[in-house]
This record gives C-alpha cells, structure tokens and sequence, in this order.
C-alpha cells in the first residue's frame, strides 16, 4: 500500500478531506465517481484509489475523449482476429488487462451513448464479450470513472444515460480547486521543483515570500496543472535566480518576458515548454469565493467582460435555486432575495427552464 501523501500533496483541510475519503472508500470494491475541473489532480486520486486498496492488479487508465468513438469499443472490450479490417490477431481490452485491478475511465462523460449501454451491462454481469466473439468471459475488476462535465446537464440532454449514471455514482468525491488549498501552494511548488529533477540543485528559481503571496492571490482557472506550468516556466526565466511578486504577475502569469536581456534571451527557451498547455489568461468564468477576491483581478489579469461574467454568474445562481426549490419560483425569489416578478423576468431574459415542480 502507498503513501497516499506522496500523490495527494496539501495540509489544507480540503486535502485532508480529500484523503480520508479516499482511504474510507479505497478498501472497498464500490465504484467511485471522481468529479473536478480541469487541472485538479482526478488521476491521481484514482491512482490514490487503488494503491490504498488491496487489489493486486494493475491501475488500467482510459481516456475516453482521447480515443475515437470507432475504436472505443475495442479499445474497452477487446476483439478478435478478423473482427474488422486490421484486426490481424486477437487482443484483450482494457477491461480484461484490469483483471484483479483497478479500470479508470477519465472523461467518461465523452463516452457514445451507444457503448454506454454496452458498459452498463458490463458492470451488472462483470462479463465480457470481445468485439467479434461469440462467447462471454467473466472479468473481476474495480471501477473508477472521473469527469469536469455536468453528468446530470448530460442525462437532461440525452447525451448520458441517468441509469449508467446511478451505477457509476456510487460513491462521488469532489477534487477541490486550488483556490481552496492555497495553503497547499508552498509544498506543492516544493513537490514541482522535486519532480523536474534539475541537475543542478542552485539552478531552481527561489520564491520569496512576496511571489508565494502573489501565487495564492491568484485565482488558478487551471488549478495544479496550470501551477506546474507556472513553476515550469519559472524555471526557464528565472534560472537559479529569486522571484519576487512583480515577477510572478508579470513575468509568470502575463507571460512578459524580463527585462533583464539574460533573462530575455532565456524566454525564447521557453518556446521547448508545452504551448498547448494555456495559462487560460482569458478563462473569465472562474467563480471566487467573494466579491473581494476580484479586487486583485488587474494584477493578474489584463481585463474581464464584467458584463458577461455578471451574466453569467446570475444565471448559474438562478438555475440552482430553481433546482432547489423543485422550479418553485416564489421561493427561489426567496432564495436569492429579489422579488417575484423580477426573477420571472430574468428566468424570461435569459431563456432558463425550469425543473418541474
């Protein structure tokens, strides 16, 4: 059994909440639903999952937005030779290499409706049929499904069956955002630094106490993804060099090179770095907890579409309290604390349907 302080780094009470629910849940075969923006860590609370179980088998991830829909099945079941063209020899699915493991399946929500049914009936009989095969083969494995998409937005659309939902929804656990560990921030920076294993230990950028404050003003729309994107670049900049706070708003989450023509030269480096992975300089929709978190919104960020943030953050509140109070709009009012005849017309501006009562 692992330690599972070596994969779900943080003090922070929502980490410590984090961990306990995975060490509750681990030794058990109940089927975990992992759910989390962008960024959170679900992988590796999936791998938290089955290294603090007692499953001798091995951790078996699929991506399920990763891989076409065509190939998906097979992928998941395996097929047989002669199954379809290309399929010169028999080949065991994911399922079937997950024997006496752990099956994660990320993304789960992007899964085709089609083979959702197919999986459903997997995880009632555990038994399995290869893509091309007459005969069914039993399969002991435990499930654990990870997604950032409203699942139950998916069942109201028809794009997710609301069965296939309640079997995998066994036991839910939320990944919090890291604007709620902020305090995680100092070991998580440490942990970074460690993995990237730089060869010389005088060559890591050295955060002094000004950038960490910086760093846990800053509201992180792509959670510890978008941090270790930050401490990589950090690295390239700042070479063996301190950062301060000026560095990390405009050097590290502007993206502004430094003044200093050594360090200026050292950024055209960074262009090794993966480009794909965005510091979402113009995702906008993140909530914060309070209003006065947005006070410091200039110094990260160039500018917000206050308007359409405004918007959006009225509608999301409407529609959860509709949800609340069953599409009774006299309480939801009440809810919110404006009155009647204006939430009906805001509910009629905004085009937001109502649940049934």
């Amino acid at each position: 059994m692992g330690d599972i302080n070596k994969l779900i780094i943080g003090q922070s009470a929502a980490a410590k909440e984090l961990k306990r629910l995975i060490q509750l849940v681990a030794p058990s075969p109940a089927t975990v639903l992992v759910q989390g923006e962008t960024g959170t860590g679900k992988e590796l609370v999936a791998k938290a999952i089955h290294d603090q179980s007692k499953r001798r088998g091995n951790l078996i991830a699929v991506n399920c937005a990763a891989i076409p829909s065509e190939l998906l099945e097979s992928e998941l079941f395996g097929h047989e030779k002669g199954a379809f063209t290309g399929a010169v020899s028999s080949r065991p699915g994911r399922i079937e290499q997950a024997a006496d493991g752990t099956l994660f399946l990320d993304e789960i929500g992007d899964m085709p409706i089609a083979l959702q049914s197919k999986l459903l009936r997997v995880l009632e009989s555990k038994n399995i049929q290869r893509v091309g095969g007459n005969g069914e083969k039993n399969v002991d494995f435990r499930l654990v499904c990870a997604t950032h998409q409203n699942l139950q937005a998916k069942i109201d659309s028809g794009e997710f069956r609301s069965d296939l939902y309640y079997r995998i929804n066994v036991f839910p656990i939320d990944v919090p955002n890291l604007s709620v560990r902020i305090v995680d921030i100092p070991l998580l920076i440490e942990f970074i630094l460690n993995e990237m294993n730089l060869i010389d230990s005088k060559a890591r950028p050295i955060f002094d106490k000004t950038a960490l404050d910086a760093l846990t003003k800053y509201d992180w729309p792509g959670n510890i993804r978008e941090l270790k994107n930050v401490i990589e670049r950090a690295s390239v900049l700042f070479y063996g060099k301190n950062v301060n706070n000026e560095n990390v708003k405009q050097n590290l989450i502007k993206l502004k090179a430094p003044v200093e023509e050594e360090q200026a030269a050292l950024w055209e480096a960074s262009g090794s770095l993966n480009e794909n992975e965005s510091l979402f300089q113009e995702e906008l929709t993140q909530q914060l907890p309070t209003a006065e978190n947005f006070r410091s919104w200039f110094e990260f960020h160039s500018f917000i579409d206050m308007r359409r943030h405004l918007r959006d953050i009225e509608i999301v509140l409407i529609e959860a309290a509709l949800e609340k109070t069953n599409g009774l709009v006299g309480q939801a009012a009440d809810l919110l604390k404006i009155r009647r005849t204006t939430l009906i017309e805001k509910i009629k501006k905004f085009v937001i349907e109502k649940p049934p009562s």
